[in-house]
């Protein structure tokens, strides 16, 4: 890549992602088409990379105008197709005789906070995220960076009509618990021994009322009157947790 050469956009519905670890996640994930990378000498050593994907080698600056602000690309870059679209009926079948956990998310927009969620899905074992398609980010780098490989590892449904969706899970046989500060219960009283389906709403906003309505018992998280809320990733990471350990 020459001196000063400012490198074209990304292709059209094509993320690019950054950083050791989402970028390897997504060279290992067998559903993810990667069309293009570009890294240094350094980076891309010993790295098992299939001859029909094009590889730019280039120096870090070079590399840190491929993506926003500079963003600690860890000298490698990926462009690649979004994953493959997942069906909530297929995802619920996976889940049939399964007591993972789902994760809800009602107009969770900030990718930071979704990659985040999906990161501690990932790490204490939920079978799989649901989003409303049009209130959700898109898959981006900020979104894989922030969940560090999980983008890759976690099945994600989007969907058109949230309570449709939560109608679906409840046919599934999932008990719906919805996160609000304003609960009369805390969430260890109201996990129960069914399977769990967490749902969590936007900051600031929260849930919205007919999401509310399409859960069989809303809980809050007993947090210190010092604090007025949780950033809604910290939340799903404690209600993921106390959902891996409940007896």
């Amino acid at each position: 890549m020459r001196k000063g050469h400012r490198p074209s956009s990304p292709a059209p519905g094509r993320p690019r992602i950054w950083g050791r670890h989402p970028v390897l996640a997504a060279l290992a994930n067998p559903n993810r088409d990667v069309r293009r990378i570009w890294g240094t000498q350094e980076a891309l050593a010993g790295l098992d990379i299939d001859k029909a994907i094009p590889v730019t080698y280039a120096q870090g600056p070079d590399l840190g105008r491929l993506v926003p602000n500079d963003a600690p690309h860890q000298g490698m870059v990926i462009e690649v197709d979004p994953l493959p679209d997942i069906w909530l009926g297929d995802l619920l079948d996976l889940g049939r005789d399964d007591q993972r956990p789902l994760v809800v998310l009602d107009q969770v927009t900030d990718p930071h906070n979704v990659g985040a969620i999906m990161r501690s899905a990932v790490a204490f074992g939920a079978l799989g995220l649901i989003t409303q398609d049009r209130h959700s980010p898109p898959e981006s780098g900020a979104l894989a960076r922030s969940a560090s490989g999980a983008l890759e590892q976690l099945p994600w449904v989007r969907v058109v009509n949230l309570a449709r969706a939560l109608d679906e899970i409840a046919e599934a046989n999932y008990w719906r618990i919805g996160l609000t500060g304003d609960a009369p219960q805390t969430l260890e009283t109201a996990l129960g021994t069914s399977k769990l389906a967490l749902v969590l709403g936007s900051e600031g906003e929260g849930m919205r009322a007919n999401t509310e309505a399409h859960c069989d018992a809303l809980a809050r998280l007993p947090i210190s009157a010092d604090v007025e809320s949780l950033n809604v990733s910290n939340a799903a990471a404690i209600a993921l947790y106390a959902a891996s350990v409940r007896k």
